[in-house]
């Protein structure tokens, strides 16, 4: 079997999902534990609508707990030494102007599992991400998304 191919990450991004395998495993895991320990004193688990609940509650939690581990096996976090400004990467903020819509856009650049649109934080591997990378200031970009063709400059790189 081929080997995964390691995914990058800031090290904010890993520490946040650390920090939510340990809450689930430390914290989460307990507390649905005492629910399926007080729903079985009701008795007949065949019609115990809390004990399913508290169940799928472990499910769902175990579930995640197996995810968050394979992904952060996966993920390499990129250093503060390997951010260079010269071009865009994941860890640097990329300041692009908006030919289409004449206005210049700040991005961070993050691995895909810390990416959060709204907020402008956009995955390498998402299309206007990976048009990015490796891009230097200066350099124009077209990016095909299910809108049209996007036209970018990139104005500014920064960590």
């Amino acid at each position: 079997m081929a080997e995964q191919q390691k995914k990058r990450i800031t090290a904010e991004g890993l520490s946040k999902l650390q920090n939510e395998l340990d809450h689930r495993i430390s914290v989460v895991r307990n507390e649905i534990a005492k629910e399926i320990e007080f729903a079985r004193s009701y008795g007949d688990l065949s019609e115990n609508a809390e004990y399913t609940e508290a169940k799928n509650k472990q499910t769902e939690n175990e579930t995640r707990i197996a995810y968050l581990q394979d992904e952060i096996s996966c993920l390499e976090v990129v250093s503060d030494d390997e951010i260079s400004t010269d071009t865009v990467s994941v860890g640097t903020t990329v300041v692009i102007h908006d030919q289409d819509m004449n206005e210049n856009v700040e991005y961070a650049i993050v691995g895909a599992q810390e990416s959060d649109p709204f907020n402008n934080r956009i995955s390498d591997e998402s299309a206007v991400g990976h048009a990015l990378v490796g891009c230097r200031v200066g350099d124009v970009v077209q990016v095909e998304v299910p809108a049209g063709i996007l036209h970018f400059e990139v104005r500014e790189i920064k960590r």
